[in-house]
């Protein structure tokens, strides 16, 4: 056992299965008490086990860690609030947050319905938003009870590349990752003023429900060995780096988004223009734009990077 989270007290949601219960191990293994969260539904949100949670909650204790579980559904406000108020009823306190919940109901968007749209963007989305808004609220209630505290708090958010790169299918799903990634910078902004807590991001590629159950076609690529036999896209892949941000050696890291498959990590540098034009004090006309936007604003654009240029090199290991 080591220690690098020795003591902390962290909020896992989505802990049941894949990357959360990866999260929820590694934490374990360096000393961190955790409350995990999992409604126990299928990957698009329906049905739901307490029994999800509490096979990790067991597998926790039996490394010798206290642990809970918490069934409820991060998509509501008030039990997102009882999620942080367990943390600090059953251990005292609470350091860490990891938002790793989520759902899939991928359509094409002509097809899709308000209520597809609606319930990703409540579990990933607004979900985030709520454990996240209450758990700042608690960092800030402590830091205002002791001035001497600096970033007591640590939260990890979960993007996607097929927000922050795009994919066809999932408008809605993509659309709540683009947004997390979005709210993560904010968050660390605002946080940052009071020294309440770091706010981060991960972008993780792995093999979970959501990219072989929900996409089947990804299974096989899910399953790539490289030529050692490294698994590259297992979730244990992912974890040390959520344990690093939720460590005292991640105090100055904050307001990052940072991509991780395999044994790589990138870090993101999010929206930047690359290009400019000027029309010399006057206002420009439609016709003028007509001639100049695509002959000298974007000429030179460098190429988009994709999701498969994201996991290509992964694939061909």
């Amino acid at each position: 056992m080591a220690d690098m989270l020795k003591d902390k007290v962290a909020l896992i949601t989505g802990a049941g299965r894949g990357l959360g219960r990866e999260e929820a191990l590694a934490m374990a293994k360096e000393g961190c008490n955790l409350v995990l969260n999992d409604l126990g539904g299928g990957f698009d949100g329906s049905g739901g086990e307490a029994k999800i949670a509490d096979i990790i909650v067991d597998e926790v204790k039996k490394l010798g860690i206290k642990a809970v579980a918490n069934y409820d559904s991060v998509s509501d406000f008030n039990k997102a609030k009882g999620m942080i108020d367990q943390a600090v009823s059953e251990f005292g306190k609470l350091d860490i947050v990891v938002n790793n919940a989520g759902i899939l109901r991928d359509r094409m968007l002509i097809n899709m319905t308000e209520k597809e749209w609606d319930d990703v963007q409540a579990v990933h989305l607004k979900g985030t938003f709520n454990v996240t808004r209450h758990a700042c609220a608690y960092f800030r209630e402590i830091c205002k009870a002791d001035p001497k505290l600096k970033f007591p708090g640590r939260i990890i958010n979960t993007a996607s590349d097929a927000g922050l790169l795009g994919n066809m299918g999932q408008t809605n799903y993509g659309a709540a990752k683009a947004g997390i990634a979005a709210f993560t910078v904010i968050a660390s902004m605002e946080m940052k003023r009071g020294k309440y807590t770091t706010v981060n991001c991960i972008v993780p590629v792995a093999r979970t429900r959501l990219t072989t159950d929900a996409t089947p076609k990804m299974a096989d690529v899910m399953s790539k060995l490289d030529g050692s036999g490294f698994d590259v896209f297992n979730p244990v892949n992912v974890a040390p780096m959520v344990v690093f941000l939720a460590s005292d050696e991640g105090t100055k890291v904050n307001g990052e988004v940072f991509r991780v498959v395999a044994d790589r990590v990138w870090v993101f540098q999010g929206w930047h223009t690359y290009n400019s034009i000027s029309n010399n004090g006057k206002i420009f006309t439609p016709q003028e734009l007509a001639e100049r936007v695509k002959k000298e604003l974007m000429k030179g654009a460098p190429r988009k990077e994709t999701l498969m240029d994201a996991i290509g090199s992964m694939i061909q290991m």
